[in-house]
């Protein structure tokens, strides 16, 4: 299929794999921030086709991961509401609360409804006006434009039944947050391709000159994997901490700038809690006074809600990088796509879903059983 075939191309997949083998000489520890790049990883075999010194860690790169739960259960709360119709992409509809989740609260009589856009919650809210139309607006930067201009077509209707409730998060505060920690083993990072087409590759200038890391910004197909692991290799072989793209012919180093004018229009960066990880310094976007009659956490009273972790649920070291899926005791037994403990063995992007359907780990178990039997 032309522009997918020529970045799966085996040829060029060996180059890579062994420019990278001739250049290593040091062990390395790179985390790649986007859940998607670590889907690819698994799916085809990249961490097998590098040197073995290269360790890849996946970091908080799952936007519906990170959401608190907290916020899942002022979901639930929202969507059980009777005047409500509650919207959200697909992705939400698993992600366990305290209490089940938005499928189980759907099944039980809750109008809640999947879209693709938060465009179409819009629609909603202009054909039913008796009803408080709530879109789940969940995301990274990537998202976050489409989402303020709901909210900003929503105000200049006049449309007072259309709300938001927001789990934005920034991708490059989590990025510090994660290199600051005491527990910190990062020492490059493969930053996040369709993150960096809206807001380009200057944020993360200040990231790399500060904490002394290479940082470049790649797509999501084996080859730009690779030449993106290739490139933060040699950097640190070479001593350099810069910003690379290798995304070129999606990022440009300014982003979309009306993209950003936008979100900058609607949405104000505050603190934010982060599923597993805590709370990260100005990492959220929250809707901005102008605009809170679109905010639905103004429309319901949820000072009650008081979330409950599970305790076996190892996804904030996973997300952290500090622990593979496969080392949480859960992973495959109480925790698997069907019975998720937490978000990332749900999302599409989580790392733990990503072992599950592309690891070797079944493989492992049946040959662990198969030497306890002799």
């Amino acid at each position: 299929m032309k522009y997918i075939d020529e970045f799966r191309n085996p040829e060029l997949v060996k180059n890579l794999a062994q420019r990278i083998q001739r250049i290593t000489t040091k062990p390395w520890v790179i985390m790649e921030v986007c859940g998607g790049q670590t889907h690819s990883i698994l799916k085809y075999g990249i961490q097998q086709l590098i040197p073995s010194q290269i360790e890849l860690v996946h970091g908080p790169g799952c936007p519906v991961c990170v959401t608190p739960l907290e916020l899942i259960d002022k979901a639930l709360f929202i969507a059980r509401q009777p005047d409500v119709i509650f919207t959200t992409f697909g992705d939400m509809m698993r992600v366990p609360g305290s209490e089940g989740d938005l499928f189980r609260a759907k099944s039980e009589g809750a109008d809640i409804r999947m879209l693709y856009s938060p465009l179409d919650a819009l629609e909603i809210a202009r054909k039913e006006p008796e009803k408080k139309v709530v879109f789940f607006a969940v995301g990274f930067e990537t998202t976050a434009p489409t989402h303020a201009m709901a909210v900003y077509q929503a105000s200049r209707e006049g449309l007072g039944n259309f709300a938001i409730l927001s789990s934005h998060v920034l991708v490059s505060p989590a990025m510090t947050a994660l290199l600051e920690s005491e527990e910190n083993r990062v020492q490059g990072y493969l930053a996040a391709g369709h993150v960096c087409t809206i807001m380009g590759t200057k944020p993360y200038e200040p990231i790399a000159h500060r904490y002394k890391v290479p940082i470049v910004v790649t797509g999501f197909e084996p080859t730009d994997v690779l030449e993106g692991i290739f490139m933060v290799v040699l950097q640190l072989e070479q001593g350099r901490h810069e910003v690379q793209n290798q995304y070129k012919r999606s990022v440009r180093p300014e982003g979309n700038l009306d993209a950003q004018a936008l979100m900058d229009m609607v949405f104000e960066i505050r603190d934010r809690p982060w599923r597993g990880v805590g709370t990260i310094p100005q990492s959220g976007l929250v809707l901005r006074p102008g605009f809170a009659d679109h905010d639905a956490e103004k429309w319901f009273d949820l000072s009650h809600i008081q979330p409950q972790e599970p305790s076996i649920c190892q996804s904030g070291r996973v997300l952290q990088g500090l622990m593979k899926p496969t080392e949480c005791p859960a992973f495959g037994k109480q925790c698997t796509p069907q019975t998720p403990l937490g978000a990332t063995m749900v999302s599409q992007e989580g790392a733990c879903a990503a072992y599950f359907h592309y690891g070797t780990w079944k493989s492992q178990e049946k040959e662990q059983e198969v030497n306890r039997e002799h």
